[in-house]
């Protein structure tokens, strides 16, 4: 079976229960949809789960990617010949912005790694998918983190740059593709907050399947399964 989960956010407990509920096992493949980290208890504990798994496929989020460009920056040596450039006031005050995030706890987490352990990290993420396209029974589910920003149903996936993928959240009124047999399957953005739905439930509409159900906020950590079309759920930090 194949199941794509979003926004774990650092919910070790909830992301290891939803695995075994799902009965998890070798001959399986799970999508992560991005934002691994901040915010919840253990994100360096999701992070390397993931990494000693080889049928986990890791899509790059918003989150995953501000934690690898500053955590690239500031784990190195600081002295007095390389200050200027991994501590300019851009970078501390990008810093600061990302603690008030829910960066705080990934970043004190993964300062307690070896130096190895904190390079095998920060290359995990470098070498993140921007989206996935899986195909089952005649439909075809694009997978990315946030939405498809500079939209046009013509335009192929990799025609697509790093931004457009990480922050603009998809306009979930719309269809974006005419085709009905294909659908976008996001996270980033809340189905609490969807205009008409409002639920911790898989959103399910306009060719949409967004799957972020609030885990880390009170909701849910969902799992939507390929060629089932099911969602399974567990509880999130209440």
């Amino acid at each position: 079976m194949r199941y794509v989960i979003s926004d774990i956010h650092g919910c070790y407990e909830q992301y290891r229960l939803l695995l075994e509920k799902i009965r998890f096992s070798d001959n399986d493949k799970l999508y992560v949809l991005g934002d691994a980290v901040d915010r919840g208890p253990e994100p360096i504990k999701v992070l390397q789960d993931m990494m000693r798994r080889r049928n986990v496929i890791f899509i790059l989020g918003n989150h995953d990617f501000v934690m690898y460009t500053l955590m690239t920056k500031l784990s190195v040596e600081i002295t007095a010949d390389n200050y200027d450039k991994h501590l300019t006031e851009e970078i501390l005050l990008a810093y600061r912005l990302w603690c008030q995030d829910g960066g705080q706890i990934t970043a004190e987490q993964f300062g307690k790694l070896s130096y190895p352990e904190k390079l095998d990290m920060l290359d995990y993420i470098a070498e993140a998918s921007l989206y996935e396209v899986i195909k089952n029974n005649g439909k075809e589910y694009r997978l990315v983190h946030a939405g498809l920003t500079n939209f046009s149903p013509d335009k192929a996936l990799a025609e697509y740059d790093l931004y457009d993928f990480l922050e603009e959240r998809a306009d979930y009124s719309k269809r974006y593709y005419p085709d009905e047999t294909v659908f976008l399957v996001t996270g980033h953005t809340p189905t609490i907050l969807i205009k008409g739905w409002e639920k911790t439930e898989v959103y399910r509409k306009n060719g949409h399947i967004a799957i972020d159900c609030s885990c880390a906020t009170g909701g849910r950590l969902a799992a939507f399964c390929i060629e089932t079309e099911e969602a399974i759920y567990v509880n999130g930090i209440s």
